[in-house]
């Protein structure tokens, strides 16, 4: 654990660092989000996050390869790393240029796909795929179109919440969290080595999420922009895409001290997980095209209609719309991992308690200040 915390805090102290040179970068190329009716900045702000993000990855790889415990592993482990680093350093590449000129939503498309296909042909894709009490095997054709599917639906349900300062890095750090929670958890519990890339992987994203939210918190000085809401997608499913092939199909069947899962099995978890990370993202990514898709405009045509657009109408501050929106990413993320690795029906009545909680916040702490102040 003591080699992860050091991966970990490498990643936010270079992602930090790098952030400020990517800021300046940003304004010197002209790579500005300029103010859109659908916007809710009030000045231009620097995008370049991707990059900096990208830097903290890359400085957490090359960490991990030099601590004792984790660079003894299996040498797929760092096979596995190099190819969510390649395949990230092309989607990136391609928020990059999105982020300079503006790219058709076809391009954008294309270049997701072809992250995806690179980072399947240097050899991370699904083996098997997951199911409840048993698993199916798949040729590589299968693999193939499941890895890139997941990767793209992933990087586009994270570009889609990116819409408030430092909503999609706070979300991706606590999703990447709990992953790394799961990973590790379940590794230990079943007996499997604690050197695992999508550990790795996640806690290196976890801390270099957290390195550049001080620069992209509420009052934003710098946006992540498409380059790092794609790169957070992709590390995120690759996540899961590893630690699939990880483990045996057979071995991922014990919770917490041997019980099994309550409700999830573990076995599903590393497929069911980044979807589940996501959940907001996604929902609102899917609530988007159906509601672009039925006033006959194009799914990827924006609009002011987004969750978070709903939260800032109904009367909450910019700031803390984004914390109710971690909130609720929390709650699930963190209890989906606790469904798959505790039992008991105590567990359920703390996570509805939470999100009773989480709801009543998002509901009432506007009527309750509108009271107060009249």
């Amino acid at each position: 654990m003591r080699e992860y915390l050091v991966v970990f805090g490498v990643a936010i102290g270079v992602a930090y660092l790098l952030s400020s040179l990517a800021r300046q970068s940003a304004q010197q190329f002209g790579a500005v989000a300029k103010v859109r009716d659908r916007d809710v900045h009030a000045i231009p702000t620097p995008y370049f996050g991707g990059p900096a993000m990208l830097g903290g990855l890359v400085a957490a790889y090359l960490t991990a390869t030099n601590l004792p415990f984790l660079s003894g592993g299996d040498e797929s482990l760092f096979a596995d790393l190099r190819a969510v680093l390649v395949g990230g350093f092309v989607i990136c590449l391609v928020g990059v240029i999105d982020d300079l000129f503006e790219l058709d939503a076809l391009s954008k498309f294309a270049g997701q796909v072809l992250a995806g296909v690179i980072t399947v042909a240097m050899g991370l894709n699904f083996v098997y795929l997951p199911l409840p009490n048993t698993y199916l095997g798949l040729d590589q054709a299968q693999a193939m179109i499941l890895t890139v599917f997941l990767i793209v639906a992933t990087a586009n349900a994270m570009n889609f919440v990116d819409g408030l300062d430092g909503l999609a890095a706070g979300m991706a750090a606590i999703g990447s969290i709990a992953f790394f929670v799961y990973a590790f958890v379940l590794a230990v519990e079943n007996g499997e080595t604690r050197a695992v890339a999508a550990a790795i992987l996640t806690i290196s994203l976890a801390g270099a999420c957290l390195g550049i939210l001080p620069h992209n918190f509420f009052p934003a000085r710098m946006f992540i922009g498409d380059s790092g809401s794609m790169l957070l997608g992709f590390v995120l499913a690759c996540s899961s895409i590893s630690l699939t092939g990880q483990f045996p199909a057979t071995s991922l069947s014990e919770g917490i001290g041997g019980a099994d899962s309550s409700l999830l099995p573990a076995a599903i978890l590393p497929l069911v997980l980044p979807f589940a990370i996501l959940t907001v993202p996604f929902l609102d990514m899917g609530l988007a095209v159906l509601r672009r898709t039925r006033a006959g405009r194009s799914p990827f045509s924006p609009d002011k209609m987004h969750i978070h657009h709903r939260l800032l109408e109904i009367g909450h501050s910019h700031r803390r719309a984004v914390l109710l929106m971690y909130a609720a990413a929390a709650l699930v993320a963190f209890g989906v991992v606790a469904i798959g690795l505790f039992s008991g029906w105590q567990l359920f009545v703390a996570i509805a308690v939470l999100t009773a909680l989480v709801a009543a916040a998002i509901f009432l702490l506007p009527k309750l200040e509108s009271r107060l102040w009249t």
